[in-house]
């Protein structure tokens, strides 16, 4: 379980070619996020804002374990970061 502040890296090599192996990468590190504090879930740019395709599977999956989720904004390796409060 990872107890600080982190962020995952989903947004390059076949990630950016595969948008189910991004949800379900980023359901793993939801997964490993402690309570109290967050993931941020970097997508790549290839398949835009991931809240709209992304935060519903969570929110689907882990119910009432997540408090919030944010859309960041794009990085400045031009993906996105959704970040996930537990």
């Amino acid at each position: 379980m990872i107890t600080k502040n982190w962020s995952a890296a989903l947004e390059h090599g076949e990630y950016a070619e595969d948008r189910d192996l991004v949800v379900k990468d980023g359901i793993e590190a939801v997964g490993e996020t402690g309570k109290g504090v967050y993931v941020n879930l970097v997508t790549p740019n290839e398949f835009g804002n991931p809240d709209t395709y992304l935060t519903d599977i969570l929110l689907g999956h882990f119910g009432e374990e997540i408090r919030e989720i944010k859309y960041i904004d794009e990085c400045g390796c031009g993906g996105h970061v959704l970040r996930v409060y537990k």
